[in-house]
């Protein structure tokens, strides 16, 4: 990955996070987009921090070669909120203009939304999860797919956040379901029309992993026996880890749909 340019949404937490400091670590140029500032920018401490380490130790390689000052010009810290249209097209304009091409999106940006039952789910609510969980990626994957057709060499590779959503919904979380239920279709439309240019596009769904998003899931749940419960977790390591396998690959090979989940979380058969 030395030397590719990746956008990573939703980078000041998270999955987003994790993967922003795997991808820093193995000598991408990767830049960092979100709502808030002051969380990319701590993000980017984390991967200062994590580069004076290894340099430290003495490790080898392009990860080990990279030292903290080397992130000044392999690090990009664009506030963007991905359900403006001009805030995404100035994003994408931003990394093109100061690397002169984009190999890698990771659209992770996303919300869960307020918890509620079906028939008193607010349409305010239903609106804010879709324009940020599909019409944002929509919004980033297009511009990316404008730029790897443009660019010379031509290609690169698209990488969407579904969810285990995506393959079976929680009570009281219908938009969030719906959501990423479209976020395969969106998956599976780019990656057919992406053939003819290089462009590779995946799906990761992601059950369980540690992050703030999900931290009230190891807390407890409710269930659809109407039950609430704790569920196991995973470390959000063994995610980030599974994107940058998807990322490693040549643009040759593609995986289409992966998922990556905590062993015993209530997912497959009955719960």
């Amino acid at each position: 990955m030395t030397g590719q340019v990746a956008i990573v949404t939703g980078a000041g937490s998270g999955i987003g996070r994790a993967v922003t400091l795997g991808l820093l670590a193995r000598g991408g140029r990767v830049a960092l987009a979100g709502r808030r500032e002051d969380a990319l920018r701590a993000t980017l401490a984390d991967a200062d921090a994590d580069a004076d380490a290894a340099g430290a130790a003495g490790a080898a390689g392009a990860a080990g070669a990279a030292g903290a000052g080397d992130l000044t010009e392999r690090a990009l810290v664009i506030p963007t909120d991905v359900t403006d249209v001009a805030a995404v097209g100035a994003l994408f304009a931003g990394v093109a203009g100061r690397w002169g091409r984009i190999d890698l999106l990771f659209n992770n940006a996303g919300r869960f939304g307020a918890g509620a039952p079906f028939d008193e789910l607010d349409v305010e609510d239903w609106r804010s999860v879709v324009d940020t969980n599909l019409t944002g990626c929509f919004l980033c994957a297009r511009e990316a797919f404008r730029a790897m057709k443009a660019q010379s060499p031509q290609g690169g590779r698209i990488i969407n956040n579904g969810s285990v959503s995506a393959h079976a919904p929680r009570p009281q979380a219908a938009a969030y379901t719906a959501t990423k239920h479209a976020i395969t279709g969106l998956t599976k439309a780019i990656a057919l029309e992406g053939r003819p240019f290089g462009i590779a596009c995946g799906q990761i769904d992601i059950g369980n992993a540690v992050t703030e998003l999900s931290a009230g899931i190891g807390r407890g749940i409710l269930q659809a026996d109407g039950s609430t419960r704790a569920e196991p977790m995973m470390d959000v390591s063994h995610a980030a880890d599974a994107v940058l396998h998807m990322a490693g690959l040549p643009l040759e090979a593609n995986v289409l749909f992966m998922t990556v989940m905590a062993t015993s979380m209530p997912l497959v058969g009955r719960g």
